[in-house]
């Protein structure tokens, strides 16, 4: 493996739960595939669930770089899957795929009730 870019990222549950709570749906749909809205809404507490995804969106673009937000990757370009076992990985769409050539990224999830936190590699 010869990683290329990496990146981490720390969120705080209290604001994405504010987001929920304040936003809704127009949240939601914004910044979550359908997918990642289905598997957080059906959790006891989605807001962790959407904080490490969160999180996770954010270390995938600093792992492709800085600045993608401004050249067309949207959140929904980035998403958080799940294999059978529960093991998380990245499944990139449209501007973000493209930013990543043939790279894999590789992510590592955890959260607290009060904290998420990401790291990807990019390889």
């Amino acid at each position: 493996m010869n990683p290329t870019g990496i990146g981490i990222d720390l969120v705080e549950v209290s604001r994405i739960r504010e987001m929920l709570e304040k936003h809704g749906r127009r949240f939601t749909e914004r910044t979550f595939t359908p997918d990642e809205i289905a598997y957080c809404s059906a959790c006891a507490d989605p807001a962790m669930h959407y904080a490490a995804r969160f999180a996770a969106k954010e270390a995938v673009a600093k792992a492709l770089g800085t600045g993608l937000w401004a050249e067309g990757v949207i959140w929904t370009d980035i998403e958080v899957v799940r294999d059978p076992n529960g093991r998380p990985s990245i499944r990139l769409h449209g501007a973000a795929r493209q930013h990543a050539g043939s790279g894999t990224c590789l992510v590592s999830l955890t959260h607290t009730r009060e904290l998420a936190m990401a790291q990807v590699i990019l390889a």
